[in-house]
């Protein structure tokens, strides 16, 4: 039986770039499915800046709203919803224990999410910055952020030789300290 599952939300985004950079973070970070509403955003396929075909891999779902009563449907019952958006009161990121599943939902970056969502989620965190950062860097930093807290953080030479594009030839010549 599998002990996380990961789901991006995405309220309304507003750009195939921005889209197509959370579907590049959501297989970088091994996501299990992304879902967005909204009505600027329905061009899911054609996203230049999913550079690595994530959205071949990965679920892309359009939900009318997310609105809890329509994602409920999307995701299992033992999935916590974690609202990610600069909320008076949220937790610092930094200070967050992810849960093992989660359906982390982000807000656009020229609005908020749903009072109804918030007022159903479990947690509320936001990344402490000065001033709105980007949608898909937002999701970078908490899937990055959850990786780094995860007794699963991965690290070393096969990794790296997994991770990098064949333009990427450099090597380590002294140990670093």
């Amino acid at each position: 039986m599998r002990t996380e599952f990961v789901t991006i939300g995405l309220t309304n985004p507003k750009s195939t770039e921005n889209v197509g950079s959370v579907m590049r973070a959501a297989g970088c970070y091994q996501v299990d499915k992304v879902l967005y509403s909204g009505t600027r955003f329905n061009r899911a396929l054609k996203m230049s800046t999913d550079t690595k075909k994530m959205s071949n891999a990965i679920p892309l779902q359009h939900l009318d709203s997310l609105e809890v009563l329509n994602f409920c449907d999307a995701v299992d019952d033992d999935i916590q919803i974690v609202c990610v958006d600069l909320i008076p009161g949220a937790t610092p990121l930094p200070a967050f224990s992810h849960p093992d599943k989660a359906l982390y939902i982000f807000g656009p970056e020229d609005g908020t999410i749903a009072q109804s969502v918030v007022d159903a989620a479990d947690h509320v965190v936001f990344v402490p910055t000065v001033g709105c950062m980007n949608l898909a860097a937002s999701v970078n930093v908490v899937l990055y952020d959850r990786l780094a807290k995860s007794s699963k953080a991965i690290a070393g030479d096969d990794l790296i030789r997994k991770s990098k594009d064949a333009n990427n030839n450099v090597v380590v010549r002294k140990t670093v300290s």
